[in-house]
Formats: C-alpha cells, structure tokens, sequence
C-alpha cells in the first residue's frame, strides 16, 4: 500500500491540465474500513496537502458525527477522491474531476483496502463511477434512493457551503438520512 500511495502522490499525470500544477492529495491504510470518495480537493486543500481541510469538511464531519482525529485516521478512513489535485477554477466554481484519476488510480486502490465497509460516494461524479448505470437521473433521486445501495454505497450530497439550496430544498436529507449515516459510520468505528 505505501509503495501505490507514493506512486500516487508523484502522480504528474495530467499536470499541463491542472491550472496550479500537480499535488494528489489522499490518505489510505490497507486497514481502512470506510471509503470516502469525493470529487476533487479545492484551493485550500491543494495548497494544505490535507483532504476536506475546508468548509465543507467541517460540514462533512458534522454529518458523519466523528471528530478530526477519527476523520483523518487513516485505519478508519480512507479519503480517495475521483480527482487527486485541484482541477482549476470554471465560470461557475471548481472544474470537475478529471475523469482519467478514477479509473487508473482507485482499482488499484480498493485492491490493496480488502477491509472497506462502507463507502460514502459525495457527490454526482463518485455516485456515477461506483454506481454505474445502477445511479438515478439526478444526485437527489440517487441520494433519496439510498437503501438500492446500502450496506456497501450510501450516495450523498456535497457538504459544500455552496449546496445550501439543496439543502434546504431537501431538508429530509439532515432530518432522516445522516442519522442512519452516523449509525453506519459510527458501528464501524473501534
């Protein structure tokens, strides 16, 4: 596992696409029980090295109800999302993801995590790749038809600051799913 997370880490791939050059950012252990698959890190992330390092981490961790120690434990969490470096800034927010990272870098990566009970797939990008054509039209039919996906996939919304809408157009999510969430996070957690 250390000799793939540092292949990984010296990934320049794609570097001429990436506007503020290469930096994957990741964290895995061979003894890692929950996946949490994103999409891509953002500024901050790219320029701290620390995954979900932002706003939306702090969101995430809320939901998930564990602290940042638990969070960035890598014998809990794995944290490999579908882009490893920051994609550069669109018209409207971040680019997305990459599509080349996913699938050279994550098969590899579940083959060395034989422990994963739980993925969390954040986000319309993760949700797509791991669920295939088994995912709905839109992330809220994906999300609101989470019990097609459990015990292995639990499909979610992006904590971003930036999803508030959402959020608030779908407050079943906080009001019904993350507790079933937290109960699934936390039986997985020594």
């Amino acid at each position: 596992m250390e000799k793939l997370l540092k292949e990984i880490r010296a990934c320049r791939f794609c570097e001429p696409d990436l506007q503020l050059g290469a930096n994957p950012v990741l964290r895995a252990s061979k003894n890692s029980r929950i996946l949490v698959v994103g999409q891509a890190p953002g500024t901050r992330v790219h320029n701290t090295g620390i995954p979900w390092n932002d706003p939306s981490g702090i969101q995430l961790r809320k939901w998930l109800n564990v602290t940042d120690e638990q969070f960035y434990d890598p014998e809990i969490f794995a944290i490999v999302p579908m882009g490893f470096c920051y994609p550069g800034k669109g018209r409207s927010g971040d680019l997305p993801p990459d599509p080349r990272c996913g699938p050279k870098w994550h098969p590899l990566l579940l083959e060395k995590m034989p422990n994963i009970e739980l993925v969390l797939l954040i986000g319309m990008y993760a949700q797509r790749y791991y669920l295939g054509d088994k995912a709905k039209r839109t992330l809220t039919e994906t999300v609101s038809n989470f019990e097609e996906y459990i015990p292995r996939y639990f499909p979610m919304p992006h904590p971003s600051p930036r999803n508030r809408f959402w959020l608030k157009k779908n407050e079943w999510f906080e009001d019904s799913l993350v507790p079933i969430l937290r109960e699934k996070v936390a039986k997985l957690i020594p």
